[in-house]
């Protein structure tokens, strides 16, 4: 397993670096057209990177695209890739965007690599060896009661009846939590709480490639990671719940 993670450390390195090139901060897309055609090109850049570099380094392992397979991973293994998450951030100047490689194995995150380039951060997590960034081991909050804590959730759902859902839970948890947050793209809240700078993250129709990669660092740091009904989460789980291990029974709690 050294050597696939040594292998995607460093097509994520390369893919980032690509996009950090594209990158300009002074961009602002005029409409939805520019924005979607600006993404689509740096998303095929640094996905393509990605496949060459990791070519032959796990011949057993398949590559997962929706457009392909659809959004439910089936079983076995699949590399899930997002060249570009956060693509949306990158074409407006914005710096929370990267690249992130997940190893899935049988509906479980197994290994992960998230590279962003400003900041010169690379977070890497294997099932059971703990999730560590830029080498440095990082563990989550430490907090017991849901009124210090820092919520965070990202913005998902393609239905009016979702985003009432999300409207209505983001009023109850702001009337039990220090602060809620909507935070986009997926794996950036979640990198937050496996560093313990959040301490609960919750997301419906959650996005597979940020979830499935955060969700390994966020459990790798000690959080518990669950659907929002308690039960144990898979890439093809219709929502989550990370939480610090002291919170998660009480964010469960609040309804959603």
């Amino acid at each position: 397993m050294t050597n696939v993670l040594e292998a995607a450390v460093q097509a994520a390195e390369k893919a980032g670096q690509a996009l950090l090139v594209a990158f300009d901060p002074a961009r602002r897309p005029a409409d939805r057209a520019a924005m979607y055609e600006l993404g689509t090109r740096l998303e095929a850049t640094s996905t393509a990177i990605v496949r060459e570099a990791l070519d032959g380094v796990a011949p057993e392992v398949g590559w997962w695209d929706e457009d392909e397979t659809g959004r439910v991973v089936p079983a076995g293994r699949w590399w899930v890739v997002d060249g570009t998450e956060g693509a949306v951030n990158h074409v407006h100047g914005l710096p929370e965007w990267g690249v992130t490689i997940t190893l899935v194995t049988d509906g479980q995150p197994e290994l992960t690599v998230v590279r962003q380039p400003i900041g010169d951060l690379t977070y890497t997590a294997v099932r059971g060896e703990g999730a560590f960034l830029n080498g440095q081991r990082l563990h989550v909050s430490a907090k017991t009661d849901l009124a210090d804590a820092a919520v965070t959730a990202s913005q998902a759902g393609s239905s009016p009846e979702v985003y009432t859902r999300f409207a209505d839970a983001f009023v109850a948890m702001a009337s039990k939590a220090l602060l809620v947050r909507n935070t986009i793209p997926t794996t950036f809240p979640l990198l937050g709480l496996a560093a313990g700078q959040y301490d609960v993250f919750w997301q419906y129709e959650p996005d597979l490639p940020g979830s499935a990669a955060g969700a390994l660092l966020a459990a790798e740091a000690g959080a518990v990671v669950t659907d929002l009904t308690g039960s144990p989460w898979d890439v093809n789980s219709a929502d989550i719940l990370v939480a610090a291990p002291g919170l998660h029974a009480a964010a469960l709690a609040v309804p959603k």
